[in-house]
């Protein structure tokens, strides 16, 4: 556990923390997410992106987050200009048959439809784009996913209304990011904001994205630890952290 920061003592939520909890249905499978958490290293200390959720949300209202969400389909399909790295893509492929560059873009669309902001490189796609990627290669960019950490996978605890099985990713901004354009809020997420990962503890987070902070914040602090994206996920026995 990462003792540089506060509030790191459990990486989900309690269910008086506001959580829905469902009592007279069976639990939902979880859908697949991917989520990017972009890092400005460019001042005194490093910065992240965070948004508000809206009110009218479900899951995790008025909670600030990471941009992401959901993987569709044919973002698997989506032309990219590099791979991801192949530690990355074995860690990734654990668990599940969906290709592991899907969630790498996954976190691409969603970040630039929730933020405006386009991370990737100059080129031009050709052939039809996939269904949600229009407006992406109409920028007259690519994605580029060797520069993509994997910082960690988590799965939303049963008997909520909405569950997810979260990948999360992380990604120096000066690098991937196609220029300085700031973030945009939109009907997804408002009030996006480069925080330091210190001062983001006192935002209303969600207890995952604290505890991926923690997670950030070793990294960047000790670059040459060997440790692997931490697993989070119930079982009967309550929550467990494994490491991928």
């Amino acid at each position: 556990m990462n003792k540089r920061l506060p509030g790191l003592k459990s990486a989900y939520d309690k269910e008086d923390d506001g959580d829905v909890v469902l009592t007279n249905q069976r639990s939902p499978r979880p859908k697949d997410a991917a989520t990017l958490i972009l890092v400005r290293q460019d001042g005194p200390a490093p910065r992240v992106l965070l948004g508000k959720r809206s009110g009218g949300h479900s899951f995790m209202p008025e909670k600030y987050v990471f941009p992401g969400g959901k993987v569709d389909p044919h973002d698997a399909r989506a032309p990219i200009l590099t791979p991801l790295s192949a530690p990355v893509a074995t860690q990734l492929a654990i668990g599940t048959r969906r290709a592991p560059h899907a969630f790498a873009l996954t976190a691409i669309r969603e970040t630039f439809e929730e933020t405006g902001l386009i991370v990737g490189r100059s080129g031009q796609a050709t052939g039809k784009s996939p269904t949600g990627w229009g407006r992406y290669y109409g920028e007259g960019v690519m994605p580029c996913l060797e520069s993509f950490q994997f910082i960690g996978r988590a799965i939303t605890p049963p008997y909520r209304p909405k569950r997810f099985d979260a990948r999360f990713f992380m990604a120096d901004a000066e690098d991937a990011l196609i220029d300085e354009r700031p973030p945009v809020d939109g009907a997804e997420l408002s009030d996006l904001q480069w925080v330091t990962i210190k001062d983001s503890m006192d935002l209303d987070l969600p207890s995952v994205t604290r505890f991926m902070l923690g997670e950030i914040d070793e990294r960047l602090s000790g670059p040459g630890a060997a440790k692997g994206p931490p697993f989070l996920r119930w079982t009967r026995n309550g929550h467990t952290t494994d490491r991928l």
